[in-house]
């Protein structure tokens, strides 16, 4: 078994274009044992969001802190504290920070797909 708390993982901030204001942090992944999926930690400063994307595979996102809104090709929705949300294969998704704090979210994904 492993524990680990969230700020005991290295946090690296993403720097590419297309993204604004995210950390990552993997928290659990292969490296640990993990045979088939990896966790991972993203926090998103206010007025910061993700790669709009889509993948070939699913994944699941459940926010631990604040609110903003999750974009898909073609609609927005307002997202906070304690939703999860299910990101099917190839559908087009966003994560924006609308608020006035830090949002913190888990992603969960295959491992094979872990950079």
């Amino acid at each position: 078994m492993k524990i680990i708390h969230f700020d005991q993982a290295p946090a690296w901030e993403i720097n590419v274009s297309g993204v604004k204001g995210v950390t990552k942090r993997i928290l659990i992944g292969e490296k640990d044992g993990a045979p088939n999926v990896t966790m991972r930690m993203f926090h998103v400063e206010p007025g910061g969001y993700t790669y709009h994307h889509a993948h070939n595979f699913e994944h699941e996102i459940f926010i631990v802190e604040g609110n903003g809104e999750a974009v898909g090709e073609h609609s927005t929705q307002p997202i906070t504290q304690g939703d999860a949300l299910l990101i099917e294969p190839n559908e087009i998704h966003q994560i924006r920070n609308t608020g006035n704090s830090r949002m913190s979210f888990l992603c969960i994904i295959p491992n094979e797909y872990e950079q």
